[in-house]
């Protein structure tokens, strides 16, 4: 049949096939369960690309795709409607290309679906080019959802399914490129090889890391401007072992909900009130909650006590640091009024310890991002958690982990490992990005998904992050070791003997509600809130809830610059539930 184009076209067909489930909420887990349990997926799609011309010139690299989805879960073959195919496009990580298969569907119920499938192209791991290319990681949501806000959309199925060597070779022998005049191209074929071939040497071949720019600050350190029409006081205050912290706090009218919002290690309030994008603060005021407040905590970088070697854990920071910001809250707003948190991080595995462990009573409800009871690392985290803190203090002689040393003039230990991380990052030019990357989790980047961040933020990662010292690492290690439960780090320390040694041991007695959130690319703590979740629930079924957010990572659930529209609401609808004005 002539090609009615006028240019060549590419056809080839795919079928991968691998396990999913309907109760998990990340890839692996879905994949895991879906096994178990014999829930297989597959899809059998064909791609067409009409014209190899243009789609070698766009960015997108686009095709059309059209077959259909094999899944039980979804009552069995869903004959798609219409489907994009992308095919290595660059994305906003400088070393990552992505495959992409979205397929608009429905189910023999008559229910439309959205299938949402990447696979993942990135030099992350030694050998990993093969597993890279044939590897889908699948979300299924229900109803036709824009693919650029799955986080709003309702996850329904999710796992893993892939190409074996035999479907592979199957893809090649079907690959076809047709002329205009209907006939076999050979040299449509090489033009296409050439570009999928080029596009995997721009990953897997060798290359340098990019030179590190100078951005310019656009906005002041420690700004304040991002929140607009509040009345801003500070609030300094001591903790019983003698450090001064602060709460900021943001009031434009009275309320009987006041609103706490902790942050996370190494960075500040200064992520809640950012003015590149709607942030938290700004967003609560608006909807009602005229009474905000955010809390310093000694793991702030606004202050200089993590620039030195000490011996602070995470049990100081639960019954020092968070005990005294509420007891200094309710200072100032009296007795009778409602008390909401929203952590992040370390201040939600702090602010969870807290909660559990009675220090901190009195709350109507809580939100805590990433992690809580629970925290679940990767055996390359965990390695860098139990050799890191070692390796500074007494190899490095270094006191702190400093984001921000590759800009630093002259030398030391410390930029010599920040140059260290430069070569092995190159998934952005930011040294401040590659150092964060190195300090927490495993990933390229580690804490977000570059995608989700403004260029004003990821500039300025270095007046957002600062200098930690590295005992806290050692803690989060023990609680990893203690079958991912948070536990004292000194037991037999008398100034902890108000912490218990079992933080789930009265979780029936705990009726704080909580919100446990978390971005489903979370490559920091990973699976912990799910982890925390599904312990809480064999104690208090139903009292506690889980939301894993598609498309985010660790920080940018707070710090992206969508997250007024894919994650705030959420979060606000959860407080409003325990709030007076519902």
């Amino acid at each position: 049949m002539a090609n009615d184009g006028g240019s060549t076209r590419i056809e080839f067909s795919e079928l991968m096939h691998g396990y999913a489930s309907a109760a998990a909420t990340t890839f692996t887990d879905g994949y895991a369960e879906g096994k178990e349990a014999g829930n297989a997926l597959a899809i059998n799609v064909s791609v067409l690309i009409p014209d190899l011309a243009l789609f070698l010139a766009e960015p997108a690299h686009a095709g059309s795709l059209s077959g259909e989805i094999d899944c039980a879960l979804l009552g069995g073959v869903c004959p798609v409607q219409s489907g994009v195919f992308r095919l290595l496009p660059d994305t906003a990580d400088l070393d990552r290309k992505v495959m992409y298969y979205q397929l608009y569907a429905t189910t023999p119920q008559q229910e439309p679906i959205t299938f949402v499938g990447v696979k993942q192209v990135q030099n992350d791991a030694p050998f990993d080019m093969w597993s890279d290319t044939t590897t889908l990681y699948v979300n299924i949501f229900r109803g036709h959802v824009d693919p650029d806000r799955t986080a709003q959309a309702t996850l329904w199925i999710t796992g893993i399914i892939g190409l074996g060597v035999h479907d592979f070779l199957k893809v090649l022998g079907q690959l076809r490129a047709t002329g205009p005049d209907g006939s076999s191209s050979l040299g449509g074929l090489a033009q296409f090889g050439k570009y999928f071939a080029g596009k995997l040497w721009d990953v897997y071949g060798p290359s340098l890391a990019p030179s590190p720019g100078q951005p310019q600050r656009r906005y002041p350190r420690f700004t304040s401007e991002g929140v607009r029409n509040a009345d801003m006081s500070i609030h300094p205050f001591s903790t019983a072992d003698g450090l001064t912290l602060q709460l900021t706090r943001f009031k434009r009218a009275e309320c009987d909900d006041v609103v706490l919002l902790v942050h996370g290690l190494t960075s500040s309030s200064d992520m809640f009130i950012m003015p590149e994008h709607d942030n938290l603060a700004q967003t609560l005021l608006d909807q009602g909650y005229g009474d905000v407040w955010t809390l310093d905590y000694r793991g702030s970088c606004r202050f200089p006590y993590n620039l030195a070697r000490h011996r602070y854990t995470l049990d100081d920071i639960a019954l020092f640091d968070h005990p005294a910001a509420i007891a200094e809250l309710r200072r100032h707003i009296g007795n009778r009024r409602r008390i909401h948190i929203v952590a992040h991080c370390v201040g939600a595995l702090s602010v969870a310890m807290g909660l559990f462990g009675k220090t901190i009573q009195g709350i109507s409800s809580a939100v805590l991002n990433s992690v809580a009871l629970t925290p679940n690392v990767t055996s390359w985290a965990k390695l860098k958690l139990a050799v890191g803190p070692w390796a500074c203090e007494s190899l490095l002689g270094i006191e702190y982990m400093n984001p921000s040393w590759r800009r630093a003039p002259g030398w030391s230990p410390g930029k010599a490992l920040a140059l260290a991380a430069d070569f092995l990052h190159k998934e952005c030019d930011s040294p401040e990005c590659h150092m964060l990357s190195f300090m927490w989790g495993n990933g390229r980047p580690s804490l977000f998904n570059h995608a989700n961040l403004a260029k004003e933020t990821h500039d300025r990662l270095g007046d957002l992050f600062g200098g930690t010292g590295v005992h806290y690492y050692r803690h989060i290690l023990k609680m990893v070791n203690n079958n991912n439960a948070a536990t004292k780090y000194s037991p037999a320390d008398p100034r902890y003997a108000a912490l218990p040694d079992d933080f789930f041991r009265d979780a029936a007695a705990m009726t704080t509600p909580v919100f446990l959130t978390q971005g489903q690319d979370n490559l920091v703590f990973m699976d912990s809130n799910v982890i925390c979740h599904e312990r809480l629930e064999k104690i208090v079924p139903g009292r506690h809830r889980l939301r894993v957010f598609p498309g985010y990572g660790h920080q940018d659930v707070f710090m992206g610059k969508n997250v007024h529209e894919d994650i705030f609401p959420s979060m606000i609808a959860f407080l409003r539930e325990y709030s007076h004005d519902r």
